[in-house]
């Protein structure tokens, strides 16, 4: 009984501190886990064995940071914002539409943190072109972050979470998951064109400025952009055919970075200043912490409770699922989420016979990424994003978000939990 009010005190304590940001996410997650250790409800060799059994998901961080970190310093990202801005002759709501795409399909592919911490500032910069209000740019592109990080395995740290607790790969995920991607990406952009699209108005000089832009004065480095591209290139095929070649994704990952890093002649010291350690620390008290859970059996109590009031209902154990864990996640925010309600899957999943006990997996996601629209909290996706317009003079509050982000996060939902029980059930 000590242990398990110790334990619970010291996760709610440091999602408490997480949530009022008292103090950063990486110090609050690597202090609850040794504290959980600390207080004897693990020792070294479980935690340690916790972190290692994860090693995957932190080596296919690492390997893709650096490799979109040199992506990024080519100026690529900002090369075709300015591009779509031409092609749409300057035109806001096609801008809108444009920019959402390109941010979901490099989230979907890339580190979402890392594209929209490229897109947002040049969204902003381009509403300011149009003098328009830069909320439903930026809005629209952390929405479809979280959208598109839905789509693949490594297009959010918490489909790298459910990836390895399922053993699900990269081609499972792009066939599943990737349809209500695609259908909650048409939801967003039509709601912000009802709800924003009486205030797209733009003179035709604001027009012309856009059109005077030149793009190619963002490309930075061509030869790397050809060498990160091209290497880029075999990651992603390396990705899907990791089925059959079946070398890991972690090690596709790394291997494309150091042949990179090696290739553009990088020093190990100015690319690993780039690794966003503060991440794979917040993964590592993380993984920690939920081991620590385990431990007092909270686990299990809330999956027992769970198979008791589901009854055998698989339909309704899903709904769930996908339920809860989009509430949890506007509060804990989607990757604590994931982490936790997978071992409850794990416990739950053997119960159920003769069904397709994979579309409790795919509730947890869709409930984890799409219910990262919910709030700020949701993602850190969201928190960065939110900064980064802060910085550029938009400032986006915690309702402001709310109002929108519940918005399109219910109705997204709405929509992954008919096509669940249309192709599942």
């Amino acid at each position: 009984m000590l242990s398990l009010i110790l334990g619970l005190g010291i996760f709610i304590a440091v999602f408490y501190c997480i949530i009022t940001e008292k103090v950063p996410g990486a110090w609050a997650t690597m202090l609850g886990g040794l504290a959980m250790s600390m207080v004897g409800i693990f020792n070294e060799e479980q935690a340690l064995h916790a972190v290692a059994s994860r090693l995957e998901i932190l080596f296919l961080l690492i390997g893709m940071m650096i490799i979109v970190h040199l992506i990024s310093e080519t100026g690529v990202f900002q090369w075709f914002a300015i591009t779509l801005a031409k092609f749409v002759r300057g035109e806001p709501f096609l801008l809108i539409v444009f920019l959402a795409i390109v941010t979901a399909v490099c989230s979907a592919f890339l580190d979402n943190v890392t594209t929209i911490l490229l897109m947002a500032p040049i969204s902003i910069l381009l509403a300011g072109e149009l003098k328009l209000n830069p909320f439903p740019f930026v809005i629209t592109e952390i929405m479809a972050a979280n959208i598109g990080g839905t789509a693949t395995l490594i297009g959010d740290p918490t489909q790298l979470i459910i990836g390895h607790e399922s053993g699900l790969g990269f081609n499972e995920f792009l066939f599943n998951t990737s349809p209500v991607a695609i259908i909650s990406m048409v939801i967003l952009l039509a709601n912000v064109y009802f709800i924003y699209g009486k205030d797209f108005h733009v003179s035709t000089e604001l027009k012309a400025r856009i059109m005077e832009m030149n793009p190619s004065r963002s490309l930075k480095d061509k030869k790397l952009l050809r060498e990160a591209g091209t290497i880029f290139a075999l990651v992603i095929l390396g990705f899907v055919l990791n089925n059959f070649i079946n070398k890991g994704l972690a090690i596709i990952s790394l291997s494309g970075a150091f042949l990179l890093v090696t290739i553009a002649k990088r020093k190990p010291a100015d690319i690993f200043k780039h690794v966003e350690w503060d991440t794979l620390f917040f993964f590592i008290g993380l993984f920690m912490m939920v081991l620590g859970i385990e431990k007092i059996n909270v686990i299990d109590m809330v999956s027992d409770k769970m198979i008791a009031v589901t009854k055998g209902n698989f339909e309704f154990a899903t709904m769930s699922i996908m339920t809860l864990s989009a509430l949890f996640t506007s509060v804990i925010g989607n990757v604590a989420n994931a982490a936790t309600v997978s071992k409850i899957i794990d416990v739950m999943a053997p119960t159920f016979k003769g069904v397709h006990t994979d579309a409790l997996w795919w509730a947890l996601s869709f409930g984890s990424c799409l219910g990262g629209n919910i709030s700020i909290l949701g993602s850190a996706t969201n928190v960065v994003a939110v900064g980064v317009a802060g910085k550029s003079g938009c400032k986006i509050d915690f309702v402001k978000f709310l109002k929108f982000g519940a918005l399109i996060a219910i109705q997204t939902l709405v929509v992954a939990g008919i096509y669940l029980k249309l192709r599942y059930m």
